[in-house]
């Protein structure tokens, strides 16, 4: 009964994305910030953050809830993959990793072979790197 309440109430509005993934992360981190630290700014930030969450999430008005996810998902996949490049690249002990100095084109070599003759896939230069 209560479940299809919350269905028919929830029918046409926007609910979750990214953003409101972050707002309510944000939520969590400035209200437990406050708690340590008892000022008031904290615990406002957190409230206009809740609230802001909670109307993106109730809001009948997709498109621009849409919109505004795309800006969002704009500026942060990049960070989103050069921190997932960087990741990668640190972890990976089975490889090195060159740029082509002619294209600029990531590329991947195996650890150990000692001097290798690296051929880009792009441009077709080559060029000689220690692996």
């Amino acid at each position: 009964m209560i479940r299809s309440w919350m269905l028919r109430f929830m029918a046409g509005r926007y609910g979750g994305d990214q953003l409101n993934v972050l707002l309510m992360a944000l939520y969590v981190i400035f209200y437990i910030v406050y708690l340590f630290t008892r000022l008031i700014a904290f615990e406002l930030l957190a409230l206009i953050l809740i609230i802001v969450s909670l109307y993106r999430s109730l809001s009948r008005n997709l498109g621009r809830r849409r919109a505004e996810n795309a800006r969002f998902l704009q500026i942060v996949r990049p960070i989103a993959r050069r921190w997932n490049t960087f990741h990668t690249r640190t972890h990976d002990r089975e490889h090195r990793y060159f740029k082509c100095p002619n294209c600029g084109q990531q590329m991947r070599v195996p650890r150990g072979k000692g001097r290798i003759t690296v051929h880009c896939r792009s441009c077709g230069a080559v060029f000689e790197e220690k692996s």
